[in-house]
């Protein structure tokens, strides 16, 4: 990635490596199949897209969970993770094993055919659904995820809510900035406590539906929104945005210290950022990890250091920005 003469690399910014911990969060990215083609998706998910895990991958992410009692959260992810091959066998093992299970859900998905029993399911299942909605209003929705997708989502969160979601059942939604459009339109999720109270008061008046938590996320660098900051050439000078604002008390709470990021191929990555970028994991010996090097060495916290790119940026600044939201 090109840098101004005056930027500084995140490597060199952050000073020392960043050193991975014991592994307790599988995020796996189920494939990239999906209903909805959102302007900031950074996975590029989309209807046309086929690309899915395979049996022989789904049966070693199966092995994991069954054999990895340091596992306390499976993170379901794609595209649509729901439209992808294995979903429900990875719900129902990481559930017998008393682990969380969290899916990242577009709400639209309860409108496909072939989709509309994922509501009960969810419930029967308890999983924790993490849901985008990045603005309380319905344009600034439809921009960003296409139109219709407000009224859609809405309509999912009532279904939610009338069986528990919103209360004993998590349901947390997801906010992120939109695109902006010039250098003087940069921003980072404003402080997630406050929004969230602005949020929950506009939805329960306007519409009586209620959640959980909101995560507030940042608009990484990378897939569509990378491809857009191009287009608009923003790249450079939105990475020095991110750069500017790096808050050195966000490090410790990084979503990579802990977890592994595991892609439809059985590659393994210390983020789901790195997977879309292709930075596999790697082992002390330098090379990438995959399944089947986990698998073989029966152990989790085979890593020591983290790879660190410029997009880093984009999860230590402000408050910081992980997949569960504010880290500081």
């Amino acid at each position: 990635m090109t840098k101004s003469s005056k930027q500084k690399s995140f490597a060199h910014t952050l000073g020392k490596p960043l050193t991975k911990e014991n592994v307790s969060t599988l995020q796996i990215n189920l494939g990239r199949r999906c209903n909805l083609a959102c302007s900031h998706c950074h996975v590029e998910a989309g209807p046309h897209r086929t690309e899915e895990l395979s049996e022989k991958v789904l049966a070693q992410i199966l092995e994991i969970i069954d054999h990895s009692p340091q596992i306390k959260t499976i993170d379901l992810t794609g595209g649509a993770p729901e439209m992808n091959n294995g979903f429900e066998r990875i719900v129902e093992k990481a559930r017998s094993k008393n682990m969380e299970v969290i899916v990242r859900s577009n709400l639209t998905i309860f409108y496909v055919v072939g989709y509309e029993h994922l509501p009960e399911y969810f419930a029967k299942q308890k999983v924790r659904v993490v849901a985008s909605l990045p603005c309380y209003l319905k344009d600034n929705v439809d921009t960003m995820r296409g139109k219709g997708v407000f009224e859609e989502s809405v309509d999912a969160i009532k279904q939610l809510n009338s069986l528990g979601y919103g209360k004993d059942l998590i349901l947390d939604l997801v906010y992120n900035p939109q695109l902006p459009s010039s250098e003087e339109k940069f921003s980072l999720p404003p402080p997630q406590e406050n929004l969230e109270k602005e949020y929950k008061k506009f939805l329960m008046k306007h519409f009586h539906i209620s959640f959980n938590n909101l995560l507030t996320i940042s608009n990484i660098p990378i897939g569509r929104m990378k491809s857009y900051l191009k287009r608009k050439g923003l790249l450079e000078k939105y990475i020095s945005f991110l750069a500017r604002h790096f808050n050195p008390k966000t490090v410790s709470g990084l979503m990579c210290k802990t977890q592994l990021s595991i892609d439809y191929d059985g590659n393994v990555y210390d983020c789901d950022f790195h997977q879309m970028e292709k930075i596999p994991a790697l082992s002390q010996e330098g090379e990438p990890i995959t399944l089947d090097f986990l698998l073989q060495q029966d152990n989790l916290n085979i890593i020591k250091s983290i790879p660190l790119k410029d997009y880093c940026y984009g999860c230590t600044a402000g408050c910081g920005s992980s997949c569960g939201g504010q880290i500081q």
